[in-house]
């Protein structure tokens, strides 16, 4: 069984919960092409008893990101794997965080994490928040649309993209957690917006949350289809994946024209990057702005986007999709399906 632990809830400011074992995942190998079950190892641990200051939580749901395919390379071996998670609190000595609270936290893939939420996280780069109230939706939005993703989505567009009503949007990966989001934002704004998926069944999704025009890049004439789309060429382009379909987009863009790289998943597996149309002369002669990012740039305004987000959502303005993978074993299996592009919007990962 992957649950063997023994904890107490009922204990509220308590310095004593009993023994808490948790489990989690150990990265062991780095990838080669998808990940597989056997770079992991998954190890238990006996969880020290609440220090004051301390909270205990459990987690609930579990994030799988194509980011983190990349950013494990640059971790020594053997390393905890990162990725954020919702958390229930269990036991706690931190009276801003009470019992029965929910939080989003770096935890990383394990079951229990005992931590001071006000020192600086130890894995990963995003900051301890507590969920806020968001009835009559799930509280698994808080790692979607009310986290991390609606967040990238939120100051990626609006800082540097800086679109203006009336401008053209282009966006790939467009039906994943960050990129329908940024698709509906841009609508907000008064944008045209343009979407590349991998499915005909993605393109009609984003066709139903606003997107004016969405076409699979499997099958479409890309240049033919910025033609149809963008009939006054491209203003912003939000990109999430890279390779060929983005260096095709950087030149179809007009004159001062401003690209935000998030992504490139298209070359995460491969173990050879692809090659692509240079982008220099595009860049020159149109004078384009192409800045990438980590959305923890804006971690002193982390509350302003998913306030944003979540005013948004609550007029009707922001729809969103999960895909939920079930069960603590599953995590290697939920993270190729994202980076084999199951998912349409956000995925996530049930604990229990």
């Amino acid at each position: 069984m992957l649950f063997k632990y023994l904890y107490t809830t009922t204990r509220f400011y308590s310095g004593s919960v009993g023994k808490v074992r948790a489990q989690k995942y150990v990265l062991t190998k780095y990838f080669q092409g998808e990940p597989k079950k056997s770079d992991f190892k998954i190890v238990e641990e006996e969880l020290p008893e609440l220090k004051d200051g301390e909270i205990l939580t459990e987690a609930q749901y579990l994030s799988v990101d194509p980011y983190m395919r990349a950013y494990m390379i640059g971790y020594k071996l053997p390393t905890d794997m990162i990725g954020g998670q919702i958390a229930k609190i269990i036991a706690s000595r931190n009276k801003n965080f009470p019992v029965g609270k929910y939080v989003t936290a770096s935890f990383g893939w394990r079951t229990h994490t005992v931590c001071n939420p006000e020192e600086p996280p130890s894995l990963g780069f995003l900051p301890l928040t507590l969920v806020p109230e968001v009835k009559p939706h799930p509280v698994s939005l808080a790692l979607g649309v009310l986290g991390m993703p609606g967040n990238t989505a939120y100051f990626g567009l609006k800082e540097i993209c800086r679109p203006k009503a009336g401008e053209t949007i282009a966006i790939t990966g467009a039906a994943g957690a960050v990129g329908s989001h940024v698709g509906q934002i841009a609508k907000i704004l008064g944008c045209r917006v343009i979407g590349f998926a991998g499915t005909d069944e993605k393109c009609q999704y984003l066709k139903e949350i606003g997107f004016d025009h969405a076409f699979n890049y499997k099958t479409a004439d890309i240049r033919a289809a910025l033609k149809e789309g963008a009939p006054k060429r491209v203003d912003c382009y939000f990109d999430n994946v890279g390779g060929e379909i983005s260096s095709t987009i950087i030149n179809f863009m007009n004159k001062n024209g401003r690209v935000a790289v998030c992504g490139s998943i298209s070359s995460y597996n491969d173990n050879m990057l692809p090659k692509a149309t240079i982008l220099q002369p595009a860049l020159v002669f149109k004078e384009l702005q192409i800045e990438g990012f980590l959305v923890n740039r804006w971690i002193d305004r982390w509350e302003e986007g998913v306030n944003a987000n979540l005013n948004w959502l609550h007029e009707g303005k922001l729809q969103y999709k999960e895909k939920i993978y079930h069960g603590f074993d599953n995590m290697v299996e939920a993270l190729v399906g994202i980076l084999r592009g199951e998912n349409t919007g956000k995925a996530v990962v049930k604990v229990k």
